[in-house]
């Protein structure tokens, strides 16, 4: 088992930044690929992006591409989702997710945190 808790969430204005956080716990954290994903009300969840368990290759959604950063630090069992030139269409309940597999498919993911709320005021 793999417990997710995300945290970093909250309002901020166009054009700000926020930077989310994924501390997780239990069996050993670097040995899975970290995604986030985001869903909006009446949306599915959408793949925002994922980094490997190494943190040496990461890819990105086309919609946040140039605008979102993602890392890790295993030593402190943490993935981050640095965001940047935020826009309203970035509103969402952003999730934090644990895979066997480097994947940017929904399905692939075992684990999962809660959420965490960003909303982007225009």
């Amino acid at each position: 088992q793999v417990q997710l808790v995300e945290s970093g969430g909250g309002l901020v204005q166009a054009g700000g930044s926020l930077r989310l956080s994924c501390a997780g716990s239990g069996r050993t954290f670097s040995n899975y690929a970290m995604g986030w994903f985001r869903q909006a009300p009446g949306r599915e969840r959408e793949f925002v992006s994922v980094i490997n368990w190494s943190g040496d290759s990461t890819h990105y959604g086309d919609s946040v591409k140039g605008r979102f950063t993602i890392s890790r630090d295993n030593a402190k069992n943490t993935v981050y989702l640095q965001m940047n030139s935020l826009k309203p269409e970035d509103t969402a309940v952003y999730y934090c997710g644990a895979a066997a597999l480097y994947s940017g498919t929904y399905s692939s993911y075992d684990y999962w945190g809660q959420g965490t709320q960003v909303t982007v005021s225009s």
